[in-house]
C-alpha cells in the first residue's frame, strides 16, 4: 500500500507593510478625508471665498469643508458653542459643537511690533472681537467672537499694520517663535530677525509648502536662554558658536508634544544666519515628501524622526534637499534659566527692556489699545510677544523706568508680578475650544490669585501649564506642575479636574514630568493640592539651589500625592 504524503505548506508570505501616504515613496492618493480636501482644493483659496462669497452671504453659506478644514489656513477655527460641558467633547461631532463665531489667530513670527500694529492689534478686540485678545505660548494674538462678515474689514486693518492670520493654523508652517530679545540682548550670540524675515517672505503663502501632512512648528532665537522652548518644535534653530566660523545656528529636529511626546534631536551643525532659511526649506520639504499621512495621530514630523533616527534624516536632508553637506559643529549646552524676561533689563546700547506678564496670558483690545499708547508716550521701540505669554517692551530710557513700570501696572501688565503670576500658563480651555474638556483659563486664574495669599513668599520659581485636553496645546508635560484636564470622578460624581505631571523641564536637564498611577485631581481642589506639593518640597529640599524638578525625580510618592501632612 502507498503512503499517500501530504506537500508541505508553502511558507506564509509576510503580509505587505502598508502605505503610510509617504509622497516621496509614490504614495500620493489621499488616505483620508483631511488630505483629500487638500487634493480638491489648495486650501490658499479659501482666501478669496471668504472675502467674495462667505462674508457677503453670511455663515450659512460656507461650505462645510472649508468651515471645518480650509478655514484654518486663514487662522480660522469655528469655536465651541456654549452649553456644552466637558463630557460632550468626545461625544459629539464637530458639527454639533460649532457656534457660528469664529476664534482668530494673528501671526507675529518674532516681529517688534511698533505702535500703530499693537493699536491695530487692539482695535480689532474691540470693534470685532467683544473685547477678546490672548497672548498665546506661539507668539500669536487670539481673538474670539469673530463673525464671517467682518473677516474682510479686520483682514484689511491687520495688514495694514504688516499683520497676518496667513497659515495661522492648519497643515501648514505655523507662527513662528522668535527671540524676544533679538538685536538688543547684551549676551546675545547672533541675531536671527534676518533669518525669520527671510522665510516669511519666500514661504509663507507658497503653494509648495501649505500642504505638508499636519502643523509644522518653527522656532529660532540666538539668544542663550534657548528661550522658544526649542525642544518642543518641529524645527528650531539654536544659536551657537563655531570655533572657526563664529556665530551660527545648530539645527534641532523632531520636537512636538501632545500624546506622544518626544523631545527634538539636536542635528550638531552649524548653519551661517544667510543659509538659515535653505535649511528650513529643506526640512519642511523633507516633512512634505516623507512626512506619514495616513494617520493623523502620526502625521508630525516627530514620528519620522524617531523612525528614521537623526542620523538617517540628517543624510536625506543633505542629500535629496541641500545638496551639501551641513558644517559639524557640537551642539551649545542647554540653560538652566527662567526664559520669559521678565522685569526691568539691560540693552546692549544701553536702553532697558522691560517685560510684563498678563495673568495666564488673557488681556483685552482695551489693553493692547493701552499698550499702544504707552509705546507713544514713552517713545518705546515696541512690543514682542513670548513662548511663555507674556509681552517685552523694547527700548525704554532708564531715566524713566519706574514711569514706565507704574504706566503698565496701571493696565494691569506687571514688570514686577508674584512667581505664581510669572510662572503659569493655560491653553483656551473648554470656553472656547472645541477639543477641551475643562475650563482652563480662569481655573489658572483664580489658581494665581488663591497661591498669592496662600504660598506669598516662594523664593524659587515653579511653572504651572494648564491644559484643557491632552493635545498639551500650553506645554503640559515640560512643566514642574503640568496639569491636563480631564473628568474625574469625585463622591460618585464627574467632576472637572486634572491629571498631574510633575518635574518637566526644558533645558539642561529636558524631560518629561512625572506622572502617578491613577493619581488625579478635582478643579475645585486644586489649590490645596498645590499648596501640599509645594509645601511638601520646600520642607524636603536639600537647599534653595534644588530645582523643584530634581526634588520630584527623588521624592517619596506619597510627597507627590499631597497625602502626605503638610509640614508645618
Amino acid at each position: 500500500m502507498t503512503e499517500l504524503l501530504t506537500p508541505p505548506s508553502a511558507p506564509a508570505r509576510p503580509r505587505a507593510k502598508r502605505g503610510e501616504g509617504q509622497w516621496a515613496l509614490g504614495y500620493r492618493e489621499p488616505l483620508n478625508k483631511n488630505e483629500q480636501a487638500k487634493k480638491d482644493d489648495n486650501p490658499l483659496n479659501v482666501r478669496a471665498r471668504i472675502l467674495h462669497t462667505y462674508s457677503r452671504r453670511g455663515f450659512d453659506s460656507i461650505d462645510p469643508a472649508d468651515l471645518r478644514g480650509r478655514f484654518r489656513w486663514m487662522g480660522l477655527y469655528t469655536q465651541r458653542a456654549p452649553g456644552f460641558d466637558g463630557g460632550k467633547t468626545a461625544m459629539l461631532s464637530e458639527e454639533e459643537l460649532d457656534d457660528r463665531f469664529f476664534m482668530m489667530r494673528v501671526r507675529t513670527d518674532g516681529t517688534l511690533l511698533d505702535a500703530a500694529a499693537v493699536r491695530a492689534l487692539g482695535s480689532v478686540g474691540v470693534d470685532f472681537a467683544r473685547d477678546t485678545a490672548d497672548v498665546t505660548d506661539r507668539q500669536n494674538i487670539q481673538y474670539h467672537w469673530i463673525r464671517i462678515e467682518d473677516v474682510p474689514q479686520v483682514w484689511e486693518r491687520l495688514e495694514a499694520a504688516g499683520l497676518s492670520t496667513l497659515e495661522a493654523c492648519g497643515d501648514s508652517p505655523r507662527p513662528f517663535l522668535g527671540s524676544p530679545l533679538a538685536g538688543v540682548a547684551a549676551d546675545e550670540i547672533i541675531d536671527g530677525t534676518a533669518a525669520l524675515e527671510e522665510i516669511n517672505r519666500r514661504y509663507i503663502g507658497d503653494p509648495e509648502y501649505a500642504n505638508l501632512p499636519r502643523k509644522f512648528k518653527t522656532a529660532l532665537t540666538g539668544h542663550p536662554s534657548h528661550d522658544v522652548s526649542p525642544e518642543t518644535n518641529d524645527i528650531a534653530f539654536v544659536g551657537t558658536v563655531h570655533p572657526e566660523h563664529g556665530p551660527g545656528f545648530d539645527l534641532w529636529v523632531g520636537g512636538g508634544l501632545s500624546t506622544n511626546p518626544m523631545l527634538a534631536q539636536k542635528l550638531g551643525v552649524w548653519i551661517p544666519l544667510d543659509e538659515v532659511a535653505d535649511a528650513w526649506a529643506g526640512v519642511a520639504a523633507v516633512f512634505r515628501d516623507y512626512g506619514y499621512r495616513r494617520l493623523r495621530s502620526r502625521a508630525r514630523l516627530k514620528f519620522l524622526v524617531a523612525d528614521w533616527g537623526v542620523e538617517k534624516f540628517r543624510e536625506v536632508l543633505e542629500q535629496e534637499y541641500l545638496h551639501r553637506r551641513l558644517v559639524d559643529c557640537e551642539s551649545p549646552v542647554s540653560p538652566r534659566a527662567h526664559r520669559d524676561h521678565i522685569g526691568v533689563h539691560d540693552q546692549v546700547d544701553g536702553l532697558k527692556y522691560v517685560g510684563v506678564a498678563p495673568v495666564v496670558g488673557r488681556i483685552s483690545g482695551t489693553t493692547l489699545l493701552g499698550l499702544a499708547d504707552v509705546i507713544e508716550e514713552f517713545g518705546l521701540a515696541g512690543a514682542r510677544l513670548t513662548a511663555y505669554q507674556k509681552i517685552v517692551l523694547l527700548g525704554a530710557d532708564p531715566a524713566r523706568i519706574e514711569d514706565l513700570v507704574a504706566r503698565l501696572d496701571s493696565i494691569g501688565l506687571s514688570a514686577r508680578p508674584s512667581g505664581w503670576r510669572q510662572n503659569t500658563m493655560a491653553c483656551t480651555g473648554i470656553e472656547f475650544c472645541k477639543l477641551a474638556i475643562v475650563d482652563t483659563k480662569n481655573r489658572a486664574r483664580d489658581l494665581v490669585a488663591e497661591l498669592e495669599q496662600r504660598l506669598p513668599d516662594l523664593d524659587v520659581p515653579i511653572s504651572v501649564n494648564a491644559n484643557g485636553c491632552p493635545n498639551a496645546c500650553a506645554r503640559t508635560q515640560v512643566a514642574d506642575i503640568g496639569l491636563k484636564g480631564q473628568l474625574v470622578t469625585h463622591e460618585g460624581s464627574q467632576v472637572e479636574g486634572f491629571q498631574v505631571h510633575l518635574g518637566g523641564a526644558t533645558g539642561l536637564g529636558a524631560n518629561f514630568g512625572r506622572k502617578l498611577r491613577a493619581h488625579k485631581v478635582t478643579s475645585a481642589g486644586l489649590g490645596d493640592y498645590v499648596v501640599a506639593v509645594v509645601s511638601h518640597y520646600l520642607a524636603d529640599r536639600t537647599g534653595p539651589e534644588e530645582p523643584f524638578a530634581d526634588w520630584v525625580a527623588r521624592a517619596d510618592e506619597a510627597l507627590l500625592r499631597g497625602e502626605a501632612q503638610v509640614p508645618a
